[in-house]
């Protein structure tokens, strides 16, 4: 093995941590706790990477979700991760909401596998729907504990206290005690969480206000570390050998002009070989002076990818049908598309005589942990993963590949090693978004009521698949076909194909019926909620006194998912070049009680954003097993040049509990956008991205 040169250490305590356990961990608060094993919770099979352990529940005990030290200090901890959606704020405002104290007075302990109860991660917007709630219940359980022992302490009725500023108060006589001194009376392990004491959405006092991101000034200075950011003492840097193409299998490779480089260790591990150097530099020199030969096998192109998920068919017939009633079949197309998280993979991965310690950014710490133990044969208690936060994921990140990578490196090389994929890398061996063909058969009666609705989705996926419109006869299915790209979870899931083709359907529908697209919907349209944000949206909008013209139109959308409900209008110019311009959106959101009015417009502004690019431009090329465009320099994202005029209209529900909103908003962009564009050149566009097909068109 080289030798190699120490690096600065960031944090002094970061070596500290690698072993560091819940136990002790909870001693060096102030006060210890018993250590507890925390259940699973289900899984969802919707999501990529997830799966495994059902049929538990989550710990109900006080002492596995707060810690209140003697010197009132409050801790909570979450399996659940930060990745931009802004929740370490939002649970934080839950605990000081229920303990009567200010938000600044919490820390909260995200997503590490030896601190914190076990999760199944941080997706499919279920974090302020079942996570919120949780940490509600064991706050407020715990400052109903503090309120019986300050009545004790005093021995007075209960009724004459209150919580508030971190401090029972006797509101007769003026006395008061810290959480701190009362907490010394009360075993928490024994305290079991109770939901009949939970504070109502109407009486919210830090949740429901625009409490600022609680950690914004470390992101904002640049003290806040990322994996990417972290160093341990004589940490190398890894860089992995790569096929070149899906599915190469190795047949030789000769590394020794990368094992003669000073500084640089290659690491062999069956098919997988890697190099860590003492600087990047030295292990991209390194891997690039490795001679290997692959064999690979003929793949399919992006030309040939509709026609191998679901033979092509007819497109966009209407017939009329005995009664008078019209009959529609169209097919919709909807192509692969990568996450471009802000920050790529990252991994820093070190084994110590305790066991196997990574730092990666994963939407599934719990998940990734099982991966590592797999892996490496060692039960799932010698391996511990934290999340630091990252730099977005959009469901991206639930797999492991990379810490897994940079495990390798670090077992291989005797060292701590971190791995940081490159910008191509995270494009070509990340997975995609699911392409997909989506078929529509339906039948409308004279009057402009749904008489049959079926709707086929081949591969992208069964998520927001049912239609919220009232139809008697329906028949709605999802088909498994094989994917010849890796395809996992992405933002919204299958909710943006699926709300594409129906709503773009519906709009079919309605020119075939002679209707308005906003009366047809309504006319079919039963649910409250979703009537509610269409009627904000189009009155916002001033949907009845739009006029379409020559190069000019508008379009609207809506759609449920997950708790929430959104419409949305659109209005688009198109140019020379039959170039695409989104000149305005107006997007009505309500996923029930809103808990921070601020977060939720950055995350539904951020969905539309992220929409765009989807609906409008993006597409992964390939052909014979390899990405043709993995930089940003030939994938095309959305541009602040690109970003519309946006107006939001965030509907607060108070009477219903809150869902979460960090995917649900993108689902109602494309829709519009393609419903504009038939109502301003009298082209209907059925597949995402459109921009491509309409040049063609």
């Amino acid at each position: 093995m080289r030798k190699v040169n120490a690096m600065p250490e960031v944090s002094a305590s970061l070596r500290e941590k690698t072993t560091l356990d819940r136990r002790s961990f909870l001693a060096s608060l102030g006060g210890g706790l018993l250590i507890l094993l925390a259940a699973d919770e289900p899984g969802t099979a919707q999501e990529s990477g997830v799966g495994g352990r059902r049929g538990q529940e989550l710990p109900q005990n006080i002492e596995a979700w707060l810690h209140i030290s003697p010197e009132g200090s409050i801790t909570a901890f979450t399996g659940k991760v930060e990745i931009g959606q802004n929740i370490r704020t939002s649970l934080t405002q839950a605990v000081a909401d229920e303990l009567r104290c200010d938000p600044a007075s919490v820390q909260l302990i995200m997503g590490d596998t030896a601190l914190t109860p076990w999760d199944a991660g941080t997706f499919g917007s279920r974090s302020t729907p079942t996570m919120a709630p949780q940490m509600r219940k064991m706050a407020a359980t715990a400052r109903e504990s503090l309120l019986d022992a300050g009545a004790k302490r005093w021995n007075i009725d209960r009724a004459r206290l209150n919580a508030s500023a971190g401090c029972i108060l006797d509101s007769a006589s003026g006395r008061k005690a810290s959480y701190g001194e009362l907490t010394r009376q009360i075993d928490w392990t024994k305290v079991i969480g109770r939901s009949d004491c939970v504070t109502a959405a109407s009486q919210w006092r830090v949740a429901g206000t625009n409490l600022p991101k609680v950690n914004a000034r470390e992101i904002v200075s640049g003290k806040h570390q990322y994996t990417s950011d972290l160093k341990l003492p004589g940490m190398l840097h890894g860089r992995v050998l790569r096929p070149p193409s899906f599915g190469a299998k190795l047949v030789s490779a000769d590394t020794t002009a990368a094992s003669k480089i000073s500084g640089v260790t290659v690491v062999r591990d069956g098919d997988f070989i890697g190099v860590a150097a003492t600087d990047e530099q030295k292990a991209q020199k390194a891997l690039l002076s490795i001679d290997a030969k692959w064999d690979e096998k003929r793949q399919i192109s992006s030309s040939e990818l509709f026609n191998y998920i679901r033979p092509a068919a007819e497109r966009g017939t209407g017939d009329q049908i005995a009664d008078g009633a019209r009959a529609l079949q169209s097919s919709y197309t909807v192509a692969y598309i990568a996450h471009v998280p802000l920050e790529p993979r990252a991994a820093v991965a070190e084994f110590t005589s305790d066991g196997l310690r990574v730092w990666t950014g994963t939407q599934r710490p719990f998940g990734v942990r099982g991966e590592l133990a797999a892996a490496f044969g060692l039960p799932e208690q010698k391996v511990r993963v934290s999340m630091p936060d990252m730099g977005s994921g959009y469901g991206g990140k639930h797999s492991g590949e990379c810490a897994i990578e940079a495990a390798r490196l670090a077992r291989g090389s005797g060292k701590p090693v971190k791995l940081i994929w490159t910008r191509e890398e995270e494009f070509t061996w990340a997975y995609f978004r699911p392409a997909g063909v989506i078929d529509v058969r339906s039948v409308v009666t004279t009057d402009g009521m749904l008489k049959s609705w079926q709707f086929d989705n081949y591969l992208s996926g069964p998520s927001g698949l049912p239609t919220p419109y009232e139809v008697a006869e329906k028949r709605e299915q999802y088909h498994r076909t094989d994917s010849p790209l890796r395809e996992g979870s992405y933002r919204g899931l299958a909710a943006t194909a699926n709300h594409f083709a129906r709503e773009s359907h519906m709009d079919e529908l309605a020119a075939l019926a002679g209707i308005d697209p906003l009366a047809f919907r309504l006319k079919n349209l039963r649910n409250d909620r979703l009537r509610a944000v269409l009627e904000a949206a189009t009155d916002r909008f001033g949907w009845s006194k739009r006029k379409a013209s020559p190069g000019s139109g508008f379009g609207l959308a809506c759609g449920m998912e997950k708790g929430g409900y959104v419409a949305c209008c659109t209005e688009v110019s198109i140019g020379s070049g039959k170039q695409i311009r989104v000149e305005k959106v107006v997007e009505a959101w309500e996923c029930g009680a809103i808990v921070n009015p601020e977060h939720l417009k950055n995350q539904v502004e951020g969905a539309i954003v992220m929409g765009l690019g989807g609906a409008l431009f993006e597409a992964i090329d390939f052909a014979n097993g390899r990405i043709l465009n993995p930089r940003l320099s030939e994938y095309r994202v959305p541009r602040f040049s690109d970003v519309p005029a946006i107006e939001l209209i965030l509907i607060d529900r108070k009477d219903i509990p809150s869902a979460g909103a960090g995917e649900t908003p993108i689902v109602g962009i494309a829709p519009a956008i393609a419903n504009a564009i038939a109502s301003a050149a009298g082209v209907r566009i059925r597949s995402m991205p459109i921009m491509p097909a309409l040049i063609a068109s």
